[in-house]
């Protein structure tokens, strides 16, 4: 089954997402309400204290990366 789902997220959402890439010791301080919209997404998780990204989130910021530059050229 391929999963292919499109996400809407907000600018924070895609920002946060993109921050949490770091090493856990370099990730600026977060909005705990955006981490949570992204746990509940699936796309991020807690690691002890400090959210990680998953596997399906590291997939939707690769996919979702060409769609954040089309809209900055637009």
């Amino acid at each position: 089954m391929n999963e292919e789902v499109d996400y809407e997220l907000t600018p924070a959402q895609w920002e946060t997402l993109k921050a949490l890439r770091t090493p856990a010791s370099k990730l600026p301080r977060m909005s705990r309400f955006t981490i949570d919209g992204l746990i509940a997404l699936e796309l991020a998780t807690m690691n002890g204290d400090a959210p990680a990204i998953t596997a399906k989130g590291r997939k939707v910021l690769i996919r979702g990366s060409s769609l954040l530059l089309q809209d900055l050229a637009a």
